[in-house]
């Protein structure tokens, strides 16, 4: 016996009815030899984490763009504590861990420079629109290593596609996410909220915080034990009072952060400067090298926005500056 399939075979022993056995997976794309340490999904986790496009993330804005600080979140540490949350979640309920890690490392590689701003600039320029979660599983499956993609496994995939928006994604595992993305996003952004002077604790309506608690690890603590209390029939749920008080969280923080004039008033800058990035760059010359193939095969304008997408805040920044702004001669 390898050890993947002693793995698998604890699989079996160990995990939920609920829960999606390594040896199940629906496979990849194009087929590979199993490995004899790792199984599908541990194999997917590495990818991710070694590609081009999770390094990415610690340069791209989650909530604040560019923080003048060391402590506020990017979009990487962001996915390190919504894997972190999910994986919490899934050991309670016998899910399989390492699907859970894998789809929440992965779920934003497909983020924009200058989080949802530029996410919906994006969506204004490129035909049939630009979502990020579909971003994410094109990067995989397109983008990464040269255009070969990374291969990953069914599972995984379909937890980007599904982890903020529309129908649930077919795995436990790939639901559990969705639920720790909000989570984590939302009380993590209260705590960098706080550090910019945007709100303090006390403005948390008390109808939110006499049910989820009046801290953040308390709120955390309250949210993820009533998805596993609420939840071993492999349905991800929380119980109706956390819930209606989650959702409570949510609206707030629209209200106070998400729309707030001094939060977001560097954001009104973002769509012009995307407009101008892509309006350079849909010019075939204008693209680099390794995107061209991208051109021949999807049209410029695809090929413009993937160039975008991957983008780190700093690297759009400069690269509008080097195409728009005169440098001055040195005499």
């Amino acid at each position: 016996m390898t050890v993947r399939e002693r793995t698998q075979y604890l699989e079996r022993q160990i995990l939920s009815p609920f829960a999606s056995l390594s040896q199940n997976t629906r496979g990849r794309d194009v087929p590979e030899e199993e490995c004899s340490l790792r199984t599908p999904y541990q194999r997917d986790r590495d990818r991710i984490i070694h590609c081009k496009s999770f390094r990415r993330l610690k340069h791209k804005t989650q909530v604040f763009l560019s923080p003048e600080g060391d402590h506020y979140r990017t979009r990487l540490t962001h996915t390190l504590e919504v894997a972190q949350i999910a994986r919490t979640i899934a050991r309670a309920l016998r899910m399989n861990e390492d699907l859970t890690e894998a789809i929440s490392l992965g779920h934003d590689l497909g983020h924009t420079p200058f989080g949802h701003a530029g996410e919906r600039a994006l969506n204004t320029l490129v035909p049939g629109g630009f979502r990020h979660y579909e971003q994410s599983v094109r990067i995989v499956e397109k983008l990464e290593k040269g255009g070969a993609g990374l291969n990953l496994t069914f599972e995984v995939r379909d937890g980007f596609l599904h982890h903020t928006t529309g129908p649930q994604a077919a795995t436990a595992e790939g639901r559990i996410v969705r639920v720790a993305d909000r989570i984590a996003y939302l009380n993590h952004d209260i705590d960098d909220a706080e550090r910019a002077g945007v709100l303090t604790e006390e403005e948390i309506p008390v109808e939110i915080t006499g049910v989820l608690g009046h801290t953040k690890s308390k709120r955390i603590d309250t949210l993820v034990r009533s998805v596993v209390e609420s939840s071993e029939d492999g349905n991800i749920r929380m119980a109706p009072d956390v819930r209606k008080a989650f959702g409570q969280l949510g609206e707030f923080m629209d209200g106070s952060v998400y729309r707030n004039p001094y939060a977001k008033g560097e954001e009104t800058k973002v769509p012009k400067l995307i407009d101008a990035l892509f309006d350079y760059l849909r010019r075939p010359d204008n693209l680099p090298p390794h995107m061209r193939a991208i051109a021949e095969e999807d049209g410029n304008e695809r090929a413009a926005c993937d160039y975008i997408a991957g983008m780190t805040d700093h690297f759009a920044v400069q690269l509008f500056e080097s195409v728009y702004v005169p440098k001055a001669w040195k005499l």
